[in-house]
């Protein structure tokens, strides 16, 4: 179910940063707009992309895709919207969340009943991760 124009109003946004016509990176941003999330991009360079990422914190064994922004939280890769809102209810001490890689079946990459197993990592202020939640393999 799509969300109605006034929870759109209301939404949370996300403002994304990515390559330009990557479609994962789309199929991302849809994902999150199904799931009630307001959300804004922008292309930019990979050069430049993987610089905001690495400035902004986010570790380089967890690069992804494209890079979040939400209230203060840097979003990395294909992290599901539920874990979002999760984060975002939990307000932990860190910096974000990450999905290293491009995992089949996560949000963006593919069908979810054919998905391959992923962990999505927490990344806490001090550069390490921990694992914040976990999807099995379909």
């Amino acid at each position: 179910m799509l969300p109605t124009s006034q929870a759109l109003a209301e939404a949370i946004t996300i403002d994304v940063a990515k390559t330009r016509g990557c479609g994962c990176c789309i199929l991302w941003i849809k994902h999150l707009e199904q799931n009630g999330f307001a959300t804004t991009s922008e292309d930019m360079l990979p050069g430049m992309l993987i610089r905001h990422k690495l400035d902004s914190g986010v570790p380089q064994e967890m690069i992804s895709c494209h890079t979040g922004m939400v209230e203060g939280y840097m979003i990395e890769g294909h992290v599901p919207a539920a874990d979002i809102r999760r984060l975002l209810s939990e307000r932990p001490d860190a910096i974000g969340l990450a999905v290293p890689g491009m995992p089949y079946g996560s949000p963006g990459m593919g069908p979810e009943d054919e998905r391959e197993a992923y962990d999505v990592f927490l990344i806490l202020k001090d550069g390490t991760t921990e694992i914040y939640s976990s999807y099995s393999g379909t």
